[in-house]
């Protein structure tokens, strides 16, 4: 057992800044659940300018060391495109990040389910039955209401997370006082 408290482990200044921080975090969060859309354009364009940025930095590789071959300017190329296509239309790329978000609990759906039906007839399967029927029944929704879902469903998951996130920082930050 380890006999570092909380309380040591966080001065004054950290509990504050722990505390402050948290607070923001489920401002965050309560805007991403309340306002999903807000949240999700706001990660789609992140994500464009990450792609822009790469694009240039590749293209900046390929300009000092590869630039005498066409194909080693397809890279840069392509992620300039998607980059510009993302930051100009946030939805388009809100869509494909819910079509990747409903492929992703696709596979985890059918895992879920393949080990429910391996674990069977253990005690507690159905658990892992239902998580996997659930998990489905999810993916299924995302893509019945693709792709206008899309920007609802990435920023209640995102505003949740961070909205957690911020009652951690938060229970952190009151326990280290107390």
């Amino acid at each position: 057992m380890n006999d570092v408290t909380l309380s040591v482990f966080m001065d004054r200044r950290t509990r504050k800044h722990t505390l402050i921080a948290g607070g923001l975090m489920v401002l965050i969060g309560l805007v991403g659940i309340f306002l999903p859309q807000l949240i999700s354009l706001t990660i789609s364009i992140l994500i464009g300018w990450v792609l822009l940025l790469a694009g240039g930095v590749a293209g900046y590789q390929v300009w000092y060391n590869y630039s005498h071959n066409w194909q080693n300017w397809l890279k840069p190329l392509l992620l300039l495109m998607a980059g510009l296509l993302v930051v100009f239309n946030p939805t388009a790329g809100a869509a494909a990040l819910g079509l990747l978000l409903a492929a992703i609990l696709l596979l985890d759906g059918y895992a879920n389910l393949t080990l429910a039906f391996t674990l069977k007839p253990l005690p507690g399967w159905g658990w892992m039955l239902l998580n996997g029927l659930l998990t489905l029944l999810l993916s299924v929704l995302i893509l019945l209401g693709w792709p206008s879902s899309s920007l609802v469903v990435i920023g209640i998951i995102v505003g949740i997370s961070l909205f957690i996130d911020g009652v951690t920082l938060l229970m952190l930050g009151w326990k280290a006082a107390h």
